[in-house]
């Protein structure tokens, strides 16, 4: 495993397989993001990129980010495009048209996975082609004007659904995707977060390596549409992960394993506090909100102590 010094030097200089002059937003994790994941890999890499942040921010007509091979397709079919990629290239290399490996990579945002992308992911992961999908989960259609998604939380105030008299913001809990396409008995899928370097470094590693479809889900705060200062992304990274509103684990080949318990677990309040889309819940009359977050939030920790304990797969 390489130090973070030995990470960064990957990830920058010429050989970098995404460099600079992107207009990410000020204080965006997900240069760092990518730029990690990228760097995990041992072969060349093929980027199949759904709309979304990433894709507008790094393809700003007529520039572009990446130094890798990339493609830009629609916001439901980057799994689909990954498949025939892969499918392409067997072919070609049966046919001796090319040597050497790759890996291929498609990402988009959770807009276009949870939602608008997840019959082409579920597809893919069902067939088994070698590719890893990667989304860079902010909670929301950030690129569009912050509408709730399939990944938003609990209680989040969106365009869509906009906390007021009647209403403490969206009322269902976020889909859970890391157990859905584990379900699918794919070898390898992790959840990460942004602010965590070696354990994303780690699991995209395991990602690219691993026979088959995987699949890597990490948190990516929205410093535009959480509405929190740009310096702190990181923080509300690590806040998610200290209150285990993002748990850190990994399913591989069926089996959980909890990368991170945290020793002295903090309380819901402190990863919503700053954020304008929670700052409702602090007003008179939605205390209740919080606590049934924390409940829920309790809950599903304690369900994933179980599968870890059990040792079942998944």
């Amino acid at each position: 495993m390489p130090t973070l010094q030995e990470i960064a030097l990957k990830t920058s200089g010429a050989d970098a397989r995404i460099v600079s002059g992107h207009r990410m937003c000020s204080g965006c994790g997900i240069g760092s993001l990518i730029k990690t994941v990228l760097a995990a890999s041992d072969k060349p890499v093929i980027v199949i990129s759904a709309t979304g942040c990433l894709e507008v921010v790094t393809t700003i007509y007529p520039f572009t980010a990446w130094n890798t091979p990339w493609m830009h397709v629609t916001f439901e079919n980057a799994a689909s495009v990954a498949s025939g990629v892969e499918a392409a290239y067997k072919a070609l290399k049966r046919r001796g048209r090319i040597d050497g490996d790759v890996n291929i990579l498609a990402v988009g945002g959770d807009g276009g996975t949870y939602d608008i992308g997840f019959q082409a992911l579920s597809g893919a992961l069902e067939r088994g082609h070698k590719f890893m999908y990667l989304v860079y989960d902010n909670e929301g259609y950030m690129n569009t004007g912050n509408q709730r998604s399939g990944a938003t939380p609990f209680g989040a105030s969106t365009t869509t659904v906009p906390a007021g008299k009647v209403s403490f913001g969206k009322p269902q809990w976020r889909k859970n995707l890391v157990e859905i396409v584990a379900a699918h008995r794919i070898p390898y899928v992790g959840q990460a977060a942004v602010h965590n370097t070696l354990d994303l470094y780690k699991k995209a590693q395991k990602g690219f390596n691993a026979d088959g479809p995987t699949v890597l889900a990490v948190l990516q705060p929205c410093t535009t549409n959480w509405s929190f200062d740009s310096a702190l992304t990181m923080q509300y990274s690590k806040l998610a992960v200290e209150t285990n509103f993002w748990p850190l684990y990994e399913i591989e080949n069926g089996v959980v394993h909890i990368n991170t318990k945290p020793s002295n677990r903090k309380p819901i309040e402190e990863f919503l506090k700053g954020q304008t889309r929670f700052r409702h819940l602090f007003k008179p009359g939605n205390e209740h909100v919080i606590v049934e977050m924390q409940k829920m939030i309790d809950d599903e920790w304690v369900r994933l102590l179980k599968l870890e304990e059990s040792g079942i797969q998944f």
